[in-house]
């Protein structure tokens, strides 16, 4: 895959993510469906947004034993998504079972990634609610080799981190990006942030983007910036 923009759509419904996506008519943005989406409208909505031509990053973070994550991995895989991720603090072991249970039942997979640390996590918060002493950077690094490791595409972290994770891992390992704000932007709950041009200088492969385009007063305006921002068009 090319390096894009990935939408957050980040919706309680079915009817307000359709109406969203009919504002951009021809174009078909990537797009991110995460919990609220998916449990709101259930594996339905995957489908609607998949027949009508987009890709799909399906967030839904799976982190649990091995075995159940096998199995989840083998049901949501078959909804057709492109991008499928579950939390790198599973284990290897667990990370292993997520990439057998993903392969679908032509032969074919979607990209399997892992969460890092969210963006919403800083250094502090995760010493002091998580008991991890280590810096953030040596902890993302850490997931990241454990996730190539574990035979994954590549990760979720800050963009922040992933230029590092290009140096340790390579650069055919994928960076996926959310925390992503405009200059002027408000950063809201995010802690770790960068602008869509710094974080295709830093390496982004994929910046997920959600507020800054689904919030503005122009979507589709907002969309292009970013994506001329992100990938210098």
């Amino acid at each position: 895959m090319a390096k894009d923009v990935i939408i957050a759509c980040d919706f309680d419904g079915a009817k307000k993510t359709l109406e969203f996506l009919d504002l951009f008519k021809d174009v078909k943005p990537f797009v991110k469906i995460g919990m609220e989406l998916f449990y709101s409208a259930g594996p339905d909505i995957v489908r609607e947004v998949k027949k009508r031509g987009h890709k799909i990053f399906l967030d839904l973070k799976l982190h649990d034993i091995p075995n159940t994550v096998k199995k989840s991995m083998a049901v949501i895989s078959e909804l057709g998504a492109d991008i499928l991720d579950l939390h790198a603090a599973g284990t290897i072991n667990m990370m292993k079972a997520g990439l057998e249970g993903v392969r679908r039942k032509d032969g074919t997979r979607p990209l399997l990634v892992a969460i890092t640390q969210l963006t919403s996590t800083d250094e502090e918060s995760m010493h002091r609610d998580l008991l991890i002493d280590k810096p953030i950077k040596d902890v993302v690094m850490h997931y990241a080799l454990s996730a190539k490791a574990s035979g994954l595409d590549g990760i979720v972290c800050s963009p922040l981190e992933a230029a590092g994770v290009h140096e340790t891992c390579g650069k055919n390992f994928l960076t996926i990006t959310p925390g992503i704000r405009f200059e002027d932007g408000d950063v809201g709950d995010q802690k770790r942030v960068m602008t869509p041009a710094a974080a295709r200088k830093a390496g982004s492969d994929y910046i997920v983007v959600g507020r800054p385009i689904t919030a503005a007063f122009d979507p589709v305006a907002a969309y292009f910036k970013c994506v001329k921002e992100f990938l210098g068009n």
